[in-house]
């Protein structure tokens, strides 16, 4: 598997995850914990993908 196709896959978990994490934020609930998990895995797959596709 590449690099790129990993890393598309980590910004597809994240975003999502990211969205739960910012709901569950403002409501009660394990917002903080989940929030950090969803932005970890949405930069990291945005480095991964953006690292994957060298400009010449």
């Amino acid at each position: 598997m590449s690099e790129r196709r990993i890393g598309l896959a980590l910004t597809a978990a994240g975003a999502p995850i990211t969205l739960i994490g910012i709901t569950l934020y403002f409501l009660p609930g394990p917002g903080f914990t989940v929030l950090t998990i969803g932005l970890s895995l949405l930069v990291t797959g945005l480095v991964m993908t953006a690292a994957g596709n060298p400009r010449p």
